[in-house]
């Protein structure tokens, strides 16, 4: 084996997301106040920086107010288009009820939000962070945690390069570099690989809930002129959604553009649904239709969102290092927003790793840091809605949201004493002999469109000569468990077209996994029946290449 090379640092970050930016950059300011010398690296899976973002995305500028007050006043950064409408319908199978303003608590109004390209924004706020000198590496996934002889994290390790399919290397091969830090902070955003190794050698999770997880499918539209309206903002609920809860997103961006997209609660339990083909029939619905058809799609992406909330916040540090952003999960789910909250975790972890760098720690734990967060505003905001999410999935999407809505106003007004416990989603799942199969309508190709058409516009691409990535524990339970008794759901739950049955007709089913196509939205990871399905990191720069999304 090649003996790997190592570069030495004071902190380290893997992933360029909202989060680990924000940790950068008030590192490096903290740094500037206190005449420190803090050398930072992040290490971005993505090609480059916002490759791999995808959000919605309507943007609370609260942590963005404190990281950067002057970000207004600077012509370069990319939130332009404040909310200047928001609308909230119900859907019926051929209208929809709005809900009015006064029906709502006041934080689900979008007042001040802006909304735009979240992949822009942290490609805005890493080159401010190269301007402080933080070294930023795209291209270059972070495979491997490392432990110093106390067993605490002291890095990370890139992966290897040139590596067959085979495992053989080949001509091109480079061993991974291995990149030491005195805390390293994973920033890997929802069901990070590394964090899931992590949440189980450090058993982050004994004394909270499970994660609990939605997958967000998302297009970008351009439409005629004479339809946008910059800042316009619709969620929805209800239609087309039986068997299942989640909602729709419609958001008048910039540039005659507007973001769509339909997000599922993967506690769902008929193996036959697809979100994917939930998200294209939603856009058939008449109000739907109306804002885009006469567009043109010319993006697409799909990517899981925490949904579990203030209950399933996890220990955050561990010795050597912390959890921040959607790593740990700190979606709002009914305001749908996570983006100020990660980043300002991101913010108060900066600031605990600066404290202990000045008083000469290192590798240890940042016992200080998980309390902050749940003192600070991110945990006051979690803490009020709490019980949203699981009174919905217990309930149902209708008389769930009538209670949610209550609990929503009895928490804003004097607090609820009770919290509600979630439950695994891979645990949600019934035989396909005790389901209904659901048959959807075959794709337009003008308003509605195929899986593979879909990949085709998220610019996805894989060194097609790697070892796959998405690993099997036992190679026999896709057959004998998931294809016998649930009919194979993760043909259906991928939004990519990874998973498929083949030699059906021959009378020898196997699983084939068109791993080109994955889109890194780590759905199978999750939702998987028996967990047997490992996604793991694969060659760098690999995956998707979202613009403006």
């Amino acid at each position: 084996m090649s003996e790997r090379e190592s570069m030495e640092y004071d902190v380290v970050i893997v992933g360029a997301g909202p989060a680990g930016l924000a940790s950068a950059i008030r590192l490096k300011q903290l740094a500037a106040e206190r005449e420190q010398d803090i050398s930072i690296a992040i290490l971005e899976k993505g090609s480059e920086v916002g490759a791999h973002i995808l959000s919605g995305a309507v943007i609370d500028p609260k942590a963005l107010d404190e990281l950067l007050p002057d970000w207004r006043s600077r012509d370069d950064c990319p939130l332009k288009i404040e909310v200047t409408e928001n609308h909230h319908w119900i859907l019926t199978d051929t209208g929809k009820i709005s809900i009015p303003h006064i029906a709502t608590p006041e934080y689900m109004h979008n007042k001040g939000a802006f909304t735009g390209s979240l992949g822009n924004l942290t490609r805005w706020m890493a080159g401010i962070a190269e301007e402080m000198e933080v070294e930023i590496f795209p291209g270059f996934a972070a495979a491997e945690v490392l432990f110093d002889d106390a067993g605490n994290v002291k890095g990370v390790a890139t992966g290897d390069m040139g590596v067959a399919r085979d495992g053989s290397h080949r001509p091109d091969y480079q061993p991974g570099m291995e990149l030491h830090a005195k805390y390293t902070l994973f920033a890997e955003g929802a069901r990070g690989h590394l964090t899931k190794e992590l949440t189980n050698l450090f058993k982050l999770r004994e004394e909270s809930g499970p994660q609990v997880y939605g997958i967000g499918i998302k297009e970008l539209w351009d439409i005629p002129a004479e339809k946008h309206v910059p800042g316009k903002v619709i969620h929805t609920q209800g239609w087309p959604l039986e068997d299942a809860w989640g909602g729709g997103f419609l958001y008048h961006q910039d540039n005659g553009q507007v973001a769509l997209g339909f997000v599922v609660a993967l506690d769902y339990d008929n193996p036959y649904l697809s979100p994917f083909q939930e998200m294209q029939r939603w856009k058939t619905h008449p109000d739907i239709r109306a804002e885009i058809e006469g567009g043109k799609r010319v993006s697409y992406g799909a990517r899981a969102i925490n949904e579990g909330g203030w209950q399933a916040i996890p220990q955050l540090a561990f010795p050597g290092g912390a959890l921040i952003g959607c790593s740990a999960g700190f979606v709002n789910v009914p305001r749908i927003k996570g983006n100020h909250t990660a980043m300002k975790t991101g913010m108060i972890a900066a600031e605990h790793v600066a404290e202990a760098l000045g008083a000469g720690r290192s590798n240890d734990v940042l016992e200080g840091y998980r309390p902050a967060v749940m003192d600070s505003w991110v945990g006051k905001e979690l803490k009020k809605v709490r019980n949203v999410q699981p009174m919905v999935a217990k309930y149902g999407g209708k008389l769930g949201t009538f209670l949610a809505g209550i609990e929503m106003w009895l928490n804003q007004r004097f607090g609820t004493p009770w919290t509600m416990k979630h439950h695994a989603d891979h645990k949600e799942m019934r035989s396909k002999h005790a389901a209904t199969p659901i048959h959807y309508p075959k794709p337009d190709g003008e308003l509605t469109f195929d899986r593979l058409s879909s990949v085709y516009l998220s610019n996805t691409n894989h060194e097609e000569d790697q070892p796959i990535h998405l690993t099997l524990k036992d190679d026999s339970v896709p057959i004998t468990v998931n294809y016998a008794v649930f009919d194979s759901p993760e043909q259906r739950y991928c939004p990519a077209g990874v998973y498929e049955i083949v030699g059906e007709e021959e009378g020898n089913p196997k699983l084939q996994i068109n791993a080109q196509n994955c889109v890194h939205c780590k759905t199978c990871d999750i939702k998987d029946m028996t967990q047997n399905i490992n996604w793991v990191v694969p060659e760098g720069g690999g995956g998707p290449n979202y613009p403006n999304m």
